[in-house]
């Protein structure tokens, strides 16, 4: 059951970039990096609440849950009953 992070497009709403949230948020720009191309395992609060507040949205802007027998471990499977 992953967990997405939908960072990158909060960020292009927001048009703000890596180099910019990373100094913002007070993060490496390493770790944002991480954060935004899914390969993080975990996140501290207090990071996610400096993110939101610097993006003004809430956790659930950015992070997404995805059921187990939606997601192949690199995309999001379709149902196959919604057409």
């Amino acid at each position: 059951m992953p967990i997405i992070v939908n960072l990158d497009v909060m960020m292009a709403k927001r048009k703000v970039g890596v180099s910019e949230l990373a100094s913002r948020v007070g993060i490496t720009l390493s770790n944002l990096s991480i954060l935004k191309n899914n390969r993080a395992k975990a996140i501290r609060f207090s990071t996610l609440c400096a993110i939101c507040s610097e993006l003004d949205c809430q956790p659930g802007d950015i992070l997404e849950f995805i059921p187990d027998e939606k997601y192949d471990g690199e995309i999001i499977l379709e149902d196959e009953d919604e057409d």
